[in-house]
């Protein structure tokens, strides 16, 4: 805020002695707000934003677009979308900044203060813009070789329940993922026994490449292991492309000059 701790306590106990009740209980530790101080944050606080965004406009609207911009995205998404677009962007306008925290789970990003998000299309909230910056998706059933020298690879879907399988618990929901497979009669699930489940793409490949299982996850999550032999893709043609990963943000959010070039960047990645 640009100001002496002094200064705003002061500001604070001024403020408490107008509204004639405490805002803040205090001790030698800490401060947290008391239920009158949570009731005038969540009702004043959002007015107090879009004080402060519609300043930003203002301010940003020189000869280089400036600002902070918060953006959530699975460590994949981020690594292999993100970063190759945000790389480019904060070298060619250096008053930008960008912040990008990554998780699994289905962010609030306005509850969070987040100005977008990246996830996979079919998981976004009618209400929000989307915006596609990644290339068609496609999931790949695979294992070491290790593990189909002892198990005969399965030639249809429910051939997996004979096999150990390597599951996924989705963070945002609790759930163990049940496979997803397409052919021209449609869409079909599978679930999977194993002894081994992640909620972690990363440990999911560490476990295939071990010979513990059989893995599903989108192709590219598996690197180059497929193409250098280290793991072996069955199924292949039950496994349909999907529409890959968007960039969200409310629909009433008024984007930014820097907020803009973020987008455009995206895009114009999607495109190379």
């Amino acid at each position: 805020l640009g100001v002496s701790q002094s200064a705003l306590s002061q500001t604070v106990r001024v403020l408490e002695a107008q509204l004639g009740i405490r805002l803040l209980n205090r001790t030698t530790r800490r401060v947290v707000p008391t239920e009158a101080g949570e009731r005038l944050l969540a009702s004043v606080g959002p007015q107090i934003e879009d004080i402060q965004r519609q300043l930003m406009v203002l301010s940003e609207l020189r000869d280089k677009p400036a600002g902070t911009i918060r953006l959530t995205a699975t460590e994949y998404a981020a690594e292999s979308i993100l970063w190759p677009a945000v790389s480019r962007l904060v070298k060619k306008y250096p008053d930008i900044k960008v912040e990008i925290l990554t998780d699994y789970g289905l962010t609030d990003i306005v509850r969070d203060r987040f100005d977008a998000g990246v996830r996979l299309g079919d998981t976004i909230d009618k209400d929000m813009i989307a915006v596609p910056i990644g290339p068609k998706l496609r999931m790949a059933a695979v294992a070491s070789p290790e593990y189909f020298a002892r198990c005969a690879a399965p030639q249809t879907p429910r051939d997996l329940m004979q096999h150990c399988c390597i599951n996924e618990r989705m963070v945002q929901s609790g759930k163990i993922y049940a496979w997803e497979f397409e052919q021209e009669n449609g869409k079909f699930h599978v679930r999977v026994e194993g002894q081994l489940t992640f909620n972690t793409s990363e440990h999911v490949v560490d476990a295939a490449l071990a010979g513990l299982g059989i893995a599903f996850l989108p192709e590219e999550e598996f690197g180059t292991h497929l193409q250098e032999g280290k793991l072996i893709r069955v199924l292949e043609e039950w496994c349909r492309p999907f529409p890959g990963y968007y960039l969200y943000y409310p629909s009433r959010k008024q984007p930014s000059p820097a907020f803009s070039l973020v987008v455009d960047a995206l895009r114009i990645n999607r495109k190379m």
